[in-house]
């Protein structure tokens, strides 16, 4: 067959292969849904503090930075990468917060400044991704040791207090029509995300890469690019979370965010977005990171170990990792 028929049936098979990926996203959707819904059920049950006011909008301001970061994780998923870097990129972000505006730049110097190194970073790692050829797994992996590596250089291994009168402190600590403005940042980042995830076409490549990269760089896509470009975007999200914890905690530190790549993906495979890559869904990374969110708050007000989460979190990877398996299995033969 021709390039030009190759180029001529791609779209229209993508077509179909992104319908069915997304009915079976869809599924996805309502399972963790309904999964996240019993969560709720159980703590509400096991605990009076779980359901009142405070602690809902607690959860929802400590959660803030897993939403941001999930949300573009889920462009990284669904192209068939991964990202194991962010933590370390938010320790980093945050060590750097507290350490420019002790040097009296302007906080929303500092921001901006950071959400471009967020930006540096992610499009480093995608270079090699994309244009090297070396697997996400390997390069980022990379990244989480030695970007973690910088931060721990740059405190020696201590806090960095942020002056409590900065103007910084807003980001994390604010209130606005009584929702924390963690929460609004949030919901914003979360809302450019399912847009550009599922109206722009930029969101269909990125599925399409995911599904069949061959068949979108025939059809006329920069799929070198669109990989690129997923990386920026945790990067950046994952710098835009360090700001917001630094600002929150009113110090940062080069031991933030420990762990912190685990709870993302389990958010987002939880969520169901195929760790293969072709299919992802912003709303179930969404109720995804809000699960994992709910079980950490719950074990905590029901008395229980902390340590109890890690172990949680863990489980919830493997069986989601499972069901994921499974569905892309079936999905495979239905074709």
């Amino acid at each position: 067959m021709s390039d030009s028929a190759i180029k001529q049936q791609a779209p229209s098979r993508l077509v179909r292969a992104s319908w069915h990926e997304k009915a079976i996203a869809r599924g996805g959707v309502v399972s963790i849904a309904l999964f996240f819904a019993v969560v709720c059920i159980v703590f509400s049950l096991a605990t009076d503090a779980f359901l009142t006011t405070p602690n809902l909008l607690n959860i929802v301001r400590q959660s803030a930075p897993l939403l941001i970061v999930a949300s573009a994780m889920t462009f990284v998923i669904t192209t068939g990468g991964i990202d194991l870097s962010v933590g370390s990129v938010l320790a980093l972000t945050a060590t750097l917060s507290a350490v420019l505006l002790q040097w009296g730049v302007p906080w929303p110097l500092v921001v901006l400044g950071l959400l471009c190194l967020g930006a540096v970073v992610g499009a480093a790692q995608g270079f090699f991704i994309a244009y090297e050829g070396i697997p996400a797994f390997i390069v980022t992996l990379a990244g989480l040791s030695v970007i973690r590596g910088i931060a721990l250089l740059i405190t020696g291994g201590y806090s960095i207090p942020v002056d409590p009168a900065s103007g910084f402190n807003f980001i994390g600590r604010a209130w606005l029509i009584g929702v924390p403005v963690p929460a609004l940042i949030a919901v914003v980042v979360l809302a450019v995300a399912y847009l550009v995830f599922n109206e722009t076409a930029f969101g269909r490549y990125v599925t399409g890469v995911g599904a069949n990269a061959e068949a979108v760089r025939r059809a006329g896509v920069n799929t070198r690019l669109v990989t690129l470009m997923v990386y920026v975007l945790t990067g950046t999200a994952a710098a835009l979370a360090g700001i917001i914890l630094a600002s929150r905690l009113g110090s940062g530190s080069s031991n933030s965010g420990q762990g912190f790549e685990l709870d993302v993906i389990a958010a987002v495979v939880l969520g169901g977005t195929s760790l293969f890559g072709g299919r992802g869904s912003v709303v179930g990374t969404i109720l995804g990171a809000l699960t994992v969110a709910v079980i950490a708050n719950g074990l905590i007000l029901a008395h229980l170990s902390p340590f109890l989460t890690p172990i949680v979190t863990g489980l919830i990877i493997l069986v989601a990792i499972w069901l994921n398996f499974r569905l892309f299995k079936g999905g495979s033969r239905s074709r």
